[in-house]
């Protein structure tokens, strides 16, 4: 039994499904049954009960999980408590954060933390806004990286990054020869949407506000899709300020103002409260807001 096992044995608990694990675990299928079968043979028990066409956690798996879960919590203590006496940073975080947030504001975070702490491997999981908390909740993930407002009042919350939507559409476009235009404006044109998300509600319940019903040409699941297919002219969207920086330099998309109302997408690292943080995770806390919030630098106690 190894610790590899253990993880692959939550991971499909987890998720209720080989193949989901095989690929966040970057493995095939047939090795994740492999690595669960040996599990079983060394424990004596079916840990997983696979019939039914569905994949469900049997009783003596319920104890086997809470031993797993305890067992790797174990092994992170004791490689964080001798990095500790190094009083060096070392070790593993590992954030969650979504396509957008990986693309436009995180690169020179990373950058910087690597630069300082070399010794310190950092892992991105990308994933949309509910499975981030969940994984920062279930403690696959250190920290999160997502808009606010976050509610769940297990969560410690520090902003590190302030923006808001801009109405984005092809430099030749109407909209594109003003600096701002209203919603109402914006709805008598096709609009690429996002499928689902902080963004996507908010503009739904703008528009509803608005008694405004627009037309939908297409509904992505991708920001750097959605600003593809605006640059295509397939409609107009909406994106949040920094992602589009770059395009609007390069003259593939214009940026415009939305004139009568404001929509925030503010970003905040997110962890647990009850989580005992490394010295990686909290050089990692004062690394993001000093580059993403230096007007509101917040030290973190050591």
């Amino acid at each position: 039994m190894d610790f590899e096992q253990l993880e692959t044995f939550l991971e499909v608990a987890r998720l209720s499904s080989f193949s989901r694990a095989a690929e966040r675990r970057f493995r095939t299928q047939p090795a994740i049954s492999a690595q669960i079968r040996a599990l079983e043979e060394e424990v004596g028990a079916r840990l997983l009960d696979r019939s039914g066409g569905k994949v469900s956690i049997t009783q003596s798996g319920k104890l086997f999980q809470k031993y797993a879960e305890e067992t790797l919590e174990a092994r992170k203590a004791v490689l964080t408590a001798i990095a500790e006496t190094e009083r060096v940073p070392r070790g593993e975080i590992i954030v969650g954060a979504n396509e957008g947030t990986c693309l436009h504001i995180l690169p020179e975070v990373f950058a910087e933390f690597k630069r300082q702490y070399p010794d310190v491997a950092v892992n991105i999981k990308r994933a949309d806004y509910g499975k981030i908390l969940e994984s920062v909740i279930d403690n696959s993930v250190d920290f999160g990286v997502v808009s606010l407002p976050v509610t769940d009042n297990r969560l410690k919350i520090v902003l590190i990054h302030r923006d808001e939507l801009v109405i984005i559409a092809p430099p030749g476009h109407p909209l594109a020869e003003n600096k701002s235009a209203r919603v109402a404006d914006v709805a008598n044109f096709p609009l690429v949407m996002p499928k689902v998300g902080h963004t996507r509600d908010a503009l739904e319940e703008l528009f509803n506000e608005r008694r405004v019903k627009p037309r939908y040409a297409m509904e992505l699941d991708s920001s750097e899709l959605l600003k593809r297919f605006v640059a295509a002219n397939v409609g107009v969207g909406f994106i949040a300020r920094s992602h589009v920086q770059e395009d609007v330099q390069a003259k593939v998309l214009a940026a415009i103002e939305i004139s009568d109302a404001q929509i925030r997408r503010d970003l905040a690292l997110v962890y647990r409260k009850d989580k005992a943080l490394s010295r990686a995770a909290l050089a990692f806390i004062d690394t993001t807001v000093k580059i993403k919030t230096p007007e509101v630098v917040v030290p973190v106690r050591r």
